[in-house]
């Protein structure tokens, strides 16, 4: 894997490189890499992502999220990157995550509405939703979706996943718990999402690693790592994600790191769903920022 630990001031000379191919190429990746042709995924951290009482700074974190776009594509400026995502045409549906004890932050979802809009698109044909998005017009005729939701433990699929955050997309979420939550990735088959999702965006400010208790949730078990993942590739932005905090866990319990139960619907939609990239070696990490307690 291309390990490339990039500060701010360094960020010109990475963001030369060249870009993806194709100005709206289709979100979904096929597991087909080669060594000519890695996934890319972003890991962007910034030490003042979190204030010191854990809040979200979200001048932070538009910054954040404007160099990880523009890396992704190999864009000096972040306008240009994000037009290459979303076309003043389209309709814009933000697939966030509202459990209550860890949610998509909304400096997140701002962050996302805000180049979302200076794309062009009008606010009339944009929504940010979890749970309702069957019942939500935006989503139910939306051209192109963004997918954000942070990195966390999970009872039934082992990890909260960019993949798993569409599980509000099908009426009966239940139908796929089994296994573990194997065929998480069949719900992005379906047409209500089928080849829309142009952006998914792991967040990592302060992830959860370790589930106890009823309500499956300890702050002790978070830690302000301050990065958000970002990938076109919904598969590859999970393993990168799942590769932290199986670290995180290695260090904190001095084990093996395995999550139980298995995550192992993120393998399984590269193998038996082929939505992505779930290889590290085929993988192109591209680091940027705070390298300090990366763990990957």
């Amino acid at each position: 894997m291309s390990r490339k630990t990039i500060t701010r001031r360094d960020f010109l000379k990475v963001a030369s490189a060249a870009p993806l191919a194709g100005a709206l190429a289709p979100a979904l990746r096929t597991g087909q890499a080669t060594a000519a042709d890695k996934v890319r995924v972003v890991l962007v951290r910034d030490a003042n992502a979190l204030d010191a009482s854990g809040a979200p700074n979200g001048e932070v974190i538009q910054r954040m999220l404007d160099e990880a776009v523009r890396a992704l594509f190999g864009e000096t400026d972040a306008a240009k990157a994000w037009k290459r995502l979303i076309r003043p045409d389209d309709t814009v549906g933000v697939k966030t995550n509202v459990w209550g004890r860890l949610p998509t932050p909304a400096e997140v979802e701002q962050a996302l509405k805000r180049r979302v809009l200076e794309a062009g698109v009008p606010e009339s044909r944009l929504s940010i939703d979890d749970r309702g998005v069957l019942r939500n017009p935006i989503f139910r005729n939306a051209t192109a979706l963004v997918n954000a939701r942070p990195a966390r433990t999970h009872q039934w699929s082992g990890m909260g996943s960019c993949i798993k955050n569409y599980i509000q997309f099908v009426p009966q979420p239940s139908a796929y718990h089994g296994d573990t939550c194997a065929d998480l990735a069949a719900i992005w088959s379906l047409p209500i999402v089928k080849g829309k999702t142009r952006l998914n965006v792991l967040v990592m400010l302060s992830p959860l690693f370790h589930m106890i208790g009823t309500q499956q949730f300890n702050k002790d078990f978070t830690w302000p790592y301050g990065g958000l993942i970002v990938s076109q590739d919904p598969v590859a932005a999970d393993a990168t994600g799942l590769r932290v905090l199986e670290a995180k866990r290695r260090e904190h319990f001095k084990d093996d790191g395995q999550l139980r139960p298995s995550p192992h619907h993120i393998q399984l939609a590269d193998t038996r769903h082929h939505l992505g990239t779930s290889d590290a070696a085929k993988i192109e990490l591209v680091k940027l920022g705070w390298s300090e307690g990366a763990l990957i």
